[in-house]
């Protein structure tokens, strides 16, 4: 019996070999019918024997193609119309897209036995690829994803390529990025003095300056890497001081999964996300002692081969592990128009080896953990983005625009939170330019009327990123607190909109509802419902504002200024600088010092008390080296971190700190005791406000929750308490998982609000 249906595919369903295996699954079938791309996804219609139309949609749902991610597919059944041949037709677009685009993909298996196959068309071509992998979101200029509107219109196949792009049985079929050495883009050296190599022989010097020690900028899929020998410490130093790149741990790439066990602890969960499509550096102990790399970590940070030249470059003999780090100056964005790239990293990189093929959008390395609670994103692009990490309860299209640190932005269509790439810190021009691309580019993929948006921002008011709000001409603009937006962001990932819940917001700094710096809030609430502030940091004072989250000792003297009889802590053991003194002074006189209950400036306190007393290098760093002084020690009896009334108090912890450091105890058994206290006093006070208000689910998000040690703690102190504990997974824990936060708290905030109100 003839039987017909027609097919809404709707998630990451372009540019994945989607209608290909839609082809060879209905003729596997005997089906009639066609497959297409529009700007919702894909759409089928099939007709044939009903047993037959039952088991290609069984077979579509259950085993779609490796690479792509089916969100929502809807079956409607339909009238047999007599089409007996199954095809593949021409892209429609009949309204705005809202497809969810293809985050890059690595080179298949398929390819690299190309790749290293003599007798193969594609024999060490570097931009071999297939609808199985290969560039997606860093080639494509709009959507959908054809190849006019790709950074490859500008090479023609050739006949052998075209044959292969049209034919539905081959592995290239409709594979956009699509070329080989006879009609598409090459690689070639690039030095002081010109072009000195073109092709295989670019290559094979870029090698030979790696193992001469020299730096190397290499052209990747999302920007340029600064390359050299991870064991040569004499190029790991010349880096660190060309690229102004004091202390910040550099990423790894090593050949292959074997040398990667060697350098690193493995847990079988690590080596799943180092192994994964989305091929991010992996934050994992570390095995190797690599001098220079990651000063004051316990940990390494390692990535594998993801494109055809990273295969070529280890098997032209490049060392085992390479130096792979964003190639930019310290804080600026990275590199990834040639031009620019051959202006900003002039005196850094030694060579260039440049691919002709352009990068639509720069798109760094992303950074995960195989977390205590689960996978842990710490930096969100390349494999990721921008893809869709929620499913919101709103039609209406929202630009959710971050905050300053870490920033990305989040644009929801049709209820699909699309979250962009890292971005970067927006005090520095460079970002916040590149901010300013990716609010344009996300909104001009998606082709999103201005006159429409809901544009949502932080409540700072001297944020650039809520000034650049104040100045758009859209539909309406909302604020959003701080803390409430890292609550929410696990709830929207989580889909709970009605769950009352105990949200933990811990970080460095965010503007409060009081007008003061906040950063160690507690609430209660629910999405729909809002969130009430129940306990909080006991408040301390921040001399000199911002300055202080750069140096540990003035963050500390607003701390300590509320504890009596103090010692002279710019003498021994203490050794504080004359900035300490200063401080003091400030707090004293009651000017440029503001009112904060930051845990990132306490964690900075109880660092600077064992020792810590130079100015930061990069953020989190004090936290990060009082973690890794804590590692050395298996446990210690937590300081008294207790909490009074609405209070966390932690005067009796840094009176404990001080005395045991007076009595000489040693600062790796202090730290340890310090992660305890902080650890402890979290999971007594949210089991008494678990208690006291009938729940039972507890978010922990914000920059602290960053300190892997701090939730080991935490999971063994909660194991027998009955609490669900959420933390951030898509997105980071840390600001970069705020724009998400805020466009789920604007979707129920609408209904409510009127322009420029604040969500607090």
């Amino acid at each position: 019996m003839a039987s017909a249906c027609s097919i809404r595919v709707r998630g990451v369903v372009q540019g994945v070999g989607f209608r290909p295996f839609v082809y060879r699954l209905a003729r596997a079938n005997t089906l009639g019918g066609w497959v297409l791309n529009d700007e919702e996804g894909v759409e089928i219609y099939l007709e044939g024997p009903e047993r037959a139309v039952q088991s290609f949609v069984e077979d579509l749902r259950t085993q779609p193609p490796p690479a792509a991610s089916i969100a929502e597919m809807e079956v409607r059944a339909a009238t047999p119309i007599g089409i007996h041949e199954f095809t593949i037709r021409q892209s429609q677009r009949r309204k705005g897209p809202t497809v969810r685009v293809s985050p890059d993909l690595p080179v298949c298996r398929e390819c690299l036995e190309e790749l290293f196959d003599p007798s193969n068309r594609r024999y060490e071509y570097p931009y071999i690829n297939c609808t199985n992998c290969g560039p997606r979101y860093t080639v494509l200029r709009v959507l959908p994803y054809d190849r006019p509107n790709t950074t490859m219109k500008d090479w023609p196949l050739d006949e052998y390529c075209r044959a292969e792009y049209v034919n539905p049985a081959n592995r290239r079929f409709h594979a956009q990025p699509v070329a080989c050495p006879a009609c598409g883009p090459n690689y070639y050296l690039h030095a002081d003095h010109g072009v000195s190599n073109q092709g295989e022989g670019s290559i094979r010097r870029a090698v030979a300056l790696l193992n001469q020690g020299k730096i190397l900028a290499v052209k990747g899929l999302g920007g340029y890497h600064l390359a050299c020998d991870a064991w040569n410490s004499v190029a790991v130093t010349a880096l660190r001081q060309r690229k102004y790149r004091k202390e910040k741990p550099f990423a790894l790439m090593t050949r292959d999964l074997e040398v990667a066990r060697r350098v690193i602890a493995l847990s079988q969960e690590a080596e799943v996300l180092l192994t994964s499509n989305a091929r991010p550096i992996v934050l994992a102990p570390a095995r190797a002692k690599i001098a220079g790399v990651a000063p004051e970590s316990d940990e390494l940070g390692v990535m594998l081969p993801y494109t055809p030249l990273h295969h070529l470059l280890f098997a032209a003999g490049a060392p085992q592990v390479l130096v792979m780090t964003s190639a930019n100056r310290s804080s600026e964005p990275i590199a990834y128009e040639d031009e620019d790239a051959f202006s900003r990293l002039r005196g850094i990189a030694d060579a260039f080896l440049v691919g002709q093929r352009p990068i639509a959008r720069r798109v760094d390395d992303s950074v995960v953990r195989a977390g205590v609670w689960g996978p842990v994103v710490l930096r969100r692009a390349r494999g990721y983005a921008p893809g869709a990490v929620a499913t919101l309860p709103t039609r209406r299209p929202i630009l959710a625009l971050g905050a300053d640190l870490k920033n990305t932005v989040t644009l929801v269509v049709n209820g699909q939170a699309l979250v962009s790439q890292h971005i970067g810190d927006l005090d520095h021009y460079s970002c916040f330019r590149a901010f300013e691309e990716t609010v344009r580019d996300l909104v001009s993929i998606y082709e999103v009327d201005w006159d429409e948006l809901l544009v949502v921002h932080d409540c700072h008011p001297q944020y650039a990123s809520t000034v650049y709000a104040s100045e758009m001409k859209v539909a309406q603009r909302l604020a959003i607190q701080h803390h409430r937006a890292h609550v929410a962001s696990v709830l929207a990932e989580q889909g709970a909109w009605d769950q009352q819940v105990v949200g933990v917001s811990f970080d460095g700094t965010g503007y409060g509802d009081d007008g003061s710096i906040w950063g160690g809030e507690i609430f209660v609430g629910s999405m729909k419902r809002g969130f009430e502030r129940a306990v909080h940091l006991r408040p301390a004072w921040l001399p000199g504002g911002d300055a202080a989250a750069q140096h540990p000792v003035q963050a500390a003297a607003g701390f300590l200024a509320q504890i009596g009889d103090l010692p002279e802590l710019r003498a021994a053991p203490f050794h504080f600088p004359e900035r300490y003194r200063s401080a003091l002074a400030i707090v004293g006189k009651g000017i440029r010092s503001f009112s904060t209950t930051s845990v990132g400036r306490l964690f900075d306190t109880a660092a600077a008390l064992l020792g810590f007393t130079r100015e930061i290098t990069f953020e989190g760093q004090a936290a990060m080296w009082l973690e890794h002084l804590a590692r050395g020690v298996q446990e210690a009896e937590p300081y008294p971190f207790p909490c009074t009334g609405k209070e966390l108090d932690f005067v009796p912890l840094l009176r404990a700190l001080i005395e045991d450091r007076l009595r000489g105890r040693p600062i790796s058994q202090i730290a340890r005791a310090v992660q305890s206290g902080f650890a402890q006093g979290l999971a007594d006070v949210v089991t008494a406000v678990c208690r006291t208000q009938g729940l039972n689910t507890v978010i922990l998000s914000g920059g602290v929750f960053q300190n892997e040690l701090l939730l080991e703690d935490l999971k063994t102190m909660l194991a027998n308490a009955p609490i669900t504990v959420w933390t951030n997974h898509a997105v980071p824990a840390n600001d970069g998982g705020l724009s998400l936060g805020q466009a789920a708290l604007a979707t129920f905030a609408q209904s409510r609000s009127q322009s420029n109100t604040m969500i607090g």
